[in-house]
């Protein structure tokens, strides 16, 4: 019983913000989400969507507020993506910079090839700031150097 429960109410939550995203362009606040849903406290809020976050049905794009994004609306789909862990996204952003410093040493067109493929990477795993401030880093390297060559 307590299951169904749960599910009904993550299924609430989630449609519930989809449908605000929609509307607004972005995502609601926990306030807003409480006093919608009917919780008594912004820390339940917290707990169902923190439940939606670990099975990959929520992302947050950043610590900032507002920051929620739908991933699948279906609680059911075995397959959701699931966002990388602050430590996997530092891990990745390392890995990426690394890069960046062995492109330095080398010049090597192989290594080139494999930095475009980790900043498309980024994107693909939602990373979309680490994703266009490295590639903006690409861009900008690239252009100095067919200026100077």
């Amino acid at each position: 019983m307590i299951e169904q429960r749960s599910s009904k109410r993550q299924r609430e939550l989630l449609s519930f913000v989809d449908s605000f995203i929609q509307r607004h362009g972005y995502g609601p606040s926990y306030r807003e989400i409480m006093r919608a849903l009917g919780y008594k406290s912004v820390s339940t809020v917290a707990v169902h969507i923190d439940g939606l976050l670990t099975k990959g049905y929520l992302r947050k794009r950043d610590r900032s507020a507002r920051s929620l994004e739908v991933v699948t609306t279906h609680l059911d789909e075995p397959s959701a993506k699931k966002a990388p862990t602050p430590a996997q996204e530092k891990w990745l952003i390392n890995a990426v910079t690394n890069k960046f410093n062995d492109f330095d040493n080398s010049h090597s067109a192989e290594t080139l090839d494999e930095l475009y493929v980790l900043v498309g990477a980024l994107k693909v795993l939602g990373l979309d700031g680490a994703h266009i401030a490295m590639k903006t880093r690409l861009v900008d390297y690239l252009k100095t150097q067919n200026k100077i060559g």
